[in-house]
C-alpha cells in the first residue's frame, strides 16, 4: 500500500524523533515470520523499552540522514524491521534473543555510537549485561573493600572484647585488698 505525502512526512518525523533519543539501532530481515511470532517479538520489545517497526527503507534513510545512524544507510535494503532503543543494549538483546529461537529473523546489522555494526557486532552488543546489572556489579565492587574492612574491624573488636573479658578477673584479683586471715589474728598474743 502506497503512502501519501503527509503520511510519509509523519513516518519520517517519527523516525527522526526516535533516532534523536536512541543510542542503538538494530535491523533484521523478517521474511517468512508468522504474525503470531511477530506479535510476540513486538510485545517483548515494548516491555524492554525498544521501539520496533516495519518501515519503508527509503523513508528511514531520509529520516536518519545527518544523524549518527546514517552510517547504516547502505544496509537498509529488503524487508527490514527496525529496532530503536534508548538503552545501549536493549534493541540488540531483544532481536538477538528472538533470532536464537526463530531462524526466520535474520539480523542484518545495526548502529551504536555512530558506528555501523555487522551481525557479529550486534550479537556482541547483545551479550553485554543490561545497565541495571552493570550498576549492580559496580556497586558490588565498590562495596567489597568497605565490607571487608568492616568485617576485619568487627573481628578485631570482638577479639579485643574477648581479651579484655579474660583479663578482667585477673585484674580484679590483683586489685582486691588483702584481708588478714582471721585464724592468724586469734593465735597472736595480745600486747
Amino acid at each position: 500500500m502506497s503512502l501519501n505525502r503527509s503520511e510519509k512526512e509523519a513516518v519520517i518525523s517519527e523516525v527522526i524523533s526516535l533516532a534523536a533519543k536512541s543510542q542503538t539501532l538494530v535491523m533484521a530481515e523478517y521474511r517468512g515470520i508468522t504474525v503470531a511470532s511477530m506479535d510476540k517479538l513486538r510485545v517483548t520489545a515494548r516491555n524492554s523499552g525498544v521501539s520496533l517497526s516495519v518501515l519503508k527503507n527509503t523513508l528511514v534513510r531520509r529520516a536518519v540522514a545527518g544523524s549518527a545512524f546514517e552510517v547504516a544507510a547502505d544496509q537498509m535494503t529488503g524487508p527490514l524491521i527496525y529496532g530503536f532503543s534508548e538503552d545501549a543494549v536493549a534493541a540488540a538483546k531483544v532481536v538477538a534473543e528472538f533470532a536464537k529461537t526463530n531462524d526466520k529473523l535474520v539480523i542484518r546489522g545495526g548502529v551504536y555510537g555512530g558506528k555501523a555494526l555487522d551481525i557479529e557486532g550486534v550479537k556482541q552488543l547483545a551479550s553485554i549485561p543490561s545497565r541495571e546489572v552493570l550498576l549492580a556489579q559496580v556497586c558490588g565492587l565498590l562495596m567489597s573493600p568497605i565490607s571487608r574492612t568492616a568485617i576485619v574491624l568487627s573481628a578485631l573488636s570482638a577479639k579485643k572484647a574477648e581479651s579484655e573479658a579474660a583479663e578482667a578477673p585477673a585484674a580484679e584479683a590483683a586489685q582486691a585488698p588483702e584481708v588478714p586471715d582471721a585464724s592468724a589474728a586469734e593465735e597472736a598474743p595480745a600486747a
